[in-house]
């Protein structure tokens, strides 16, 4: 369904306000005790648009850094030779949005409601173009950098796009011919505005990086080209902006189909990212978060961008995709005191510390205390890599947050105060303003604790699926409930825990198997980095469990070994029939791993026996 799951192993527990506890008290005393929770909140939700948000971070934080870039580009300023450092401050990020936006209206000729596209790497570019967007009323459309031709073609067509801002090139990937292709035919040979019969709408296409594409605008020019004029004319755009509108499309990582265009409002975004910020702590101080996580992807540009504007943190980008060696870097270099990452991001910043030597960063250089939070998300974390994170990186605490794209991305998240356990094992407490339920295949609420569907209800959910009104039904009902499509558990306390994806749910002789359950128990090996367990078809039993296994460096185990260390464990039906060991796990450029791949190889290389398991298959592992 398009998930963008949270698994962020925070602190959780801050003190749940009175309200907040009296309220669960009251719903879960009397009566049956449902699998239902509502948290009211302490603090309202607040009414204001991305750019008013960027507004009031520029008024109080002026001089401090909005967004750090450890490498450099050429700018207006001339070409740079090597790589270095680039960064803006609030005050600057303000000034510069605010003339991109006018751009975007007088060069560019677009319109409070169009939608205009991004497609590029993590870059200050990046971020300037999202507060732009806000500013003029625009929907900025995340579009995945490592798209080819045929699915930036079918991003823009399906939401229409009237401009697109793409990056000269994508790690060694020019995408000059990819573009030419889009817009039919060489740029130089076309005008400044874009026309092309396979895309309507399409009018501009504005370059970002290193190179200059004849005819057509260059980013740092389109900045320097807006007049007063159109300054004042955003100036009173941005002030009728209403927080319901919409401000943001993301396509959700499907694992079947095209992917569906998620259309999330100011409003969504705004509270969704400011309730993160109080309940993860990151008002305390200063912070200087190492952003891993992409920009295109809900991690990045909610939890990421618009949190930041809340407390003022600092975002560091370590590089333009995701670089292990670059982060650690990024960690003792701009003394950050906050990391965000994906599991497997986690895996290989622990694995680069490893092949370095280095211990837990402590911190010790002037002004630095270390690592403070280790934010984890884009997946389930076990329990083993939260420890090792806190264990190895030095955090203090790891921040646990569960949700989707879809509910813009927060519905359950730890605090400050929680306990380890509750900071290890769970995905937190159901986040503010929200309502949750987990209902069986009726939809009918089953007791507390056991497993089932989550639904969610509140201010968080989307708008809709852009341009699909029955994807959209399927998903949100009349009574607003967002289905989510994954197994979970809600605890008495309104602490939620995932059981897995209900498509991902194994089902072998009549038993039913959890795969998160047998990943996080494998993980426990000391020689596991990362498993990957799901099922595959079987004659007789309809399916069997298999695992992909990734070790660490410099150890290796047989399948004999990982077979040996299940026995006596875990049930003989949860055992792994057939393993396999990677180096590596197909995954998207956001860092997550794409199961759905992984299960259509082993299918393939699979010569399950017919009406037989003698746990002697033919396959070749």
């Amino acid at each position: 369904m398009g998930v963008l799951k949270w698994s962020l192993g925070l602190v959780l527990v801050r003190r749940l306000s009175k309200s907040s506890s009296s309220s669960a008290v009251l719903q879960n005393e009397f009566g049956p005790k449902d699998s239902y929770w509502n948290n009211p909140g302490e603090k309202p939700l607040s009414h204001l648009t991305i750019g008013a948000l960027l507004d009031k971070a520029a008024a109080r934080w002026p001089e401090r850094e909005a967004a750090v870039a450890m490498w450099a580009r050429e700018g207006a300023g001339g070409r740079r030779t090597h790589p270095g450092r680039q960064s803006i401050t609030f005050a600057q990020a303000k000034h510069k949005a605010d003339r991109l936006a006018a751009a975007f209206v007088e060069s560019l000729g677009l319109r409070r409601g169009d939608r205009v596209a991004i497609w590029s790497y993590n870059s200050i570019e990046w971020y300037l173009t999202q507060m732009a967007a806000a500013k003029a009323g625009l929907v900025l459309v995340n579009i995945n950098p490592a798209y080819w031709d045929q699915e930036l073609l079918y991003s823009l067509r399906k939401v229409g796009a009237k401009a697109l801002l793409a990056a000269d090139k994508y790690r060694d990937r020019s995408n000059r011919e990819m573009v030419e292709g889009v817009v039919a035919g060489p740029l130089a040979d076309r005008p400044r505005s874009v026309r092309c019969g396979h895309l309507p709408e399409l009018r501009s296409v504005v370059l970002l990086g290193q190179e200059k594409w004849e005819g057509f605008p260059h980013f740092d020019e389109l900045i320097e080209g807006a007049s007063d004029g159109a300054l004042e004319e955003v100036r009173q755009l941005s002030s009728k902006i209403q927080p319901d509108q919409g401000c943001n499309i993301q396509f959700t990582s499907g694992t079947t189909g095209q992917p569906k265009a998620a259309f999330l409002s100011h409003h969504n975004v705004v509270n969704n990212a400011g309730f993160m910020v109080r309940r993860a702590g990151l008002e305390d101080m200063a912070h200087r978060i190492c952003l891993q996580v992409p920009l295109f992807h809900c991690f990045g540009c909610v939890v990421g961008t618009i949190a930041s504007l809340h407390c003022g943190a600092t975002l560091v980008m370590p590089s333009p995709t995701f670089n292990a060696k670059a982060s650690l870097t990024a960690l003792t270099q701009e003394k950050c005191t906050a990391v965000y990452g994906t599991p497997t991001m986690y895996v290989d910043l622990l694995e680069e510390q490893g092949r370095q030597g280095g211990g837990p960063l402590r911190g010790g250089a002037e002004g630095w205390s270390g690592l403070e939070v280790a934010v984890n998300g884009g997946a389930p974390c076990s329990e083993h890599l939260l420890k090792r994170i806190m264990d190895s990186l030095g955090a203090k605490r790891v921040c646990s947050v569960y949700g989707m794209t879809e509910t813009s991305p927060i519905s359950f998240q730890t605090t400050t105060e929680d306990t380890l356990e509750q900071m290890l094992t769970t995905v937190g407490y159901v986040t503010e303003h929200v309502e949750v339920k987990v209902v069986n295949s009726e939809g009918e609420m089953v007791p507390m604790g056991t497993p089932g569907e989550l639904w969610v209800r509140g201010y968080c959910n989307m708008i809709g699926y852009w341009g699909d009104d029955t994807r959209t039904r399927e998903t949100i009902g009349e009574d607003r409930w967002l289905r989510t499509g994954d197994q979970f558990i809600l605890m008495e306390n309104g602490y939620g825990k995932i059981v897995g994806r209900f498509k991902d749910m194994i089902i072998r002789g009549g038993e039913n198997i959890f795969p998160k359950e047998i990943e996080e128990f494998l993980q426990g090996h000391p020689s596991i980095a990362e498993t990957q367990v799901f099922g595959i078809p079987d004659v007789r039993l309809g399916e069997v469990v298999c695992a992909w296994v990734r070790c660490k460096k410099g150890m290796s185990l047989t399948s004999e070994d990982l077979k040996e260390f299940c026995k006596g464990k875990i049930a003989n039906f949860k055992i792994p029939k057939h393993v396999k060991f990677v180096e590596e796990f197909p995954k998207t450029v956001s860092g997550k791993i794409q199961k759905f791949k992984i299960q259509e190889m082993m299918e393939k290389e699979a010569l399950v026996e017919n009406g037989r398991d003698n746990g002697d298959s033919r396959q070749i592992l």
